[in-house]
């Protein structure tokens, strides 16, 4: 750092201090910017989001007349149980998946498609595997089935229930999430450098910095995950990994003759359910197809049954097991002659793939349970407490004084740092597209402020 009583003319300072000024106001007025104008968008991720995280509990108790039975005993065959849910929902719906009661005293899930439902949704009936009653009939959604009440607080934290429009103010926090903690990070090494040796900074600026420092993994963990699931970006991501070659592999359905086709990938919890051509499906062969899973090392407790789309498809049975990351395996069946066609094994997945797999789970509070729910809780509180306390050191900001604007700091940088600056941004907003447009709409808004700003001309009397 240039000393204060040396020579401060600026062919005499070194590039790097010339540069950083401008460098640390271009920081400032972006990490400003982010938290005025984005902040709402992350605030309301961050309380969805933590409530999210604890709806499996929730659910525990809504929907425990569904979920459990008090039924002891040895479970009816699959093909029963399958039927009972049958005859109940009628001929109109179609059978697209079955989920055998994991544990003693649980139920069995089975999901079918009907007219007037929904691309992504389903009707789920649960039966008691023991007595074969009918003990609920509710609306699920997507190809993991999620009950109602998480149904819609998914759908509330991604799109804030506006459809596809909507998830553009999710995809907007998660582009710019990552930006200001990294920028905080910035600003607070820069200041303690500056300020070594002096008093640490007091009130909410201190409480600001310490709770970003805190929270700064997982807030750029919930940026990193929550973009794979966003629209413009997702796709970007998705086309960087399958060319790098690091997708997730799935298992494919083809028999022999017919085109391979893949089943649900590791976002199918918010994907469509698409079952417009799925074949009525023998009850009798699921209990077939399930005994072939197991023997073909298929052993978590849950597990998810999906019959052929076609007559040309193979089966699937699939671990559905998300507290343990480990138990995702899934294998195809040939409903002719019950042979194993094509399998996944999860300890065979690239790293890129585990991890991928991995950071959903975690994302989703499912990972290890209640552990990982109750640290998704508390970084999302403090998320939220941190634009709480960012728009409260705005309000109480001293007089309001000249800052220096992103145009400004930009123009005040050296030729080499401009150019990497908007390199950087130009790449930014191609692979983030959100994040790009956004961009440019903080410079217009600045501009417009600027010239609202400016004092209008004094006209001279003649």
């Amino acid at each position: 750092m240039t000393s204060t009583t040396g020579d401060a003319r600026p062919e005499a300072q070194p590039l790097a201090a010339r540069t950083q000024q401008p460098l640390m106001a271009l920081l400032i007025r972006l990490h400003l910017y982010v938290g005025l104008l984005v902040g709402p968008f992350i605030f309301v991720a961050a309380l969805s989001g933590l409530v999210y995280a604890l709806t499996p509990q929730l659910e525990e108790r809504l929907y425990a007349e569904q979920l459990y039975t008090d039924g002891m005993g040895v479970p009816l065959p699959l093909a029963r149980q399958i039927e009972v849910a049958q005859t109940h929902i009628g001929d109109t719906a179609t059978l697209s998946a079955v989920r055998p009661a994991p544990r003693p005293g649980t139920t069995t899930r089975v999901m079918f498609k009907a007219p007037g439902l929904g691309e992504s949704e389903s009707r789920a009936i649960f039966v008691d595997p023991v007595s074969g009653e009918i003990r609920g009939d509710l609306l699920v959604y997507g190809t993991s089935g999620v009950l109602p009440l998480r149904t819609w607080l998914d759908q509330f934290h991604r799109s804030l229930l506006l459809g596809e429009p909507g998830r553009l103010y999710s995809e907007l926090a998660a582009s710019w999430l990552w930006v200001a903690a990294l920028g905080g990070l910035a600003l607070w090494l820069i200041r303690r450098r500056r300020a070594a040796g002096s008093t640490r900074p007091s009130g909410l600026r201190r409480w600001h910095s310490t709770l970003g420092l805190w929270l700064l993994m997982g807030l750029l963990f919930f940026s990193a995950t929550g973009l794979t699931w966003s629209r413009w970006a997702g796709d970007n991501i998705g086309v960087a990994r399958a060319a790098l070659g690091m997708s997730t592999p799935s298992v494919s359905t083809a028999l022999e003759g017919g085109e391979p086709v893949a089943a649900a990938g590791e976002h199918a919890h918010h994907g469509a359910m698409t079952m417009s051509g799925l074949q009525p499906a023998t009850p009798a062969l699921f209990d077939q197809v399930l005994a072939a899973a197991r023997e073909a090392g298929i052993e978590a407790g849950k597990v998810e049954i999906v019959p052929a789309a076609a007559s040309d498809r193979a089966w699937t049975v699939t671990e559905i097991d998300r507290r343990w990351p480990t138990q995702v395996d899934a294998v195809a069946v040939d409903p002719r002659s019950l042979r194993i066609t094509d399998r996944i094994d999860f300890a065979t997945f690239p790293l890129a793939a585990k991890l991928t797999r991995w950071g959903i789970d975690a994302h989703m509070g499912s990972l290890f349970g209640l552990a990982n729910q109750l640290l998704l809780a508390v970084t999302a509180f403090g998320l939220a407490s941190l634009v709480v306390i960012g728009y409260l050191m705005w309000w109480r900001r001293p007089a309001p004084v000249r800052r220096i604007g992103l145009r400004e700091s930009l123009a005040g940088l050296s030729s080499r740092a401009r150019g990497t600056v908007l390199a950087l941004a130009l790449l930014l907003g191609v692979c983030l597209p959100v994040l790009g447009v956004s961009l440019l709409l903080f410079l217009a808004i600045e501009a417009l402020r600027d010239g609202l700003a400016r004092p209008a001309p004094v006209r001279q009397s003649g």
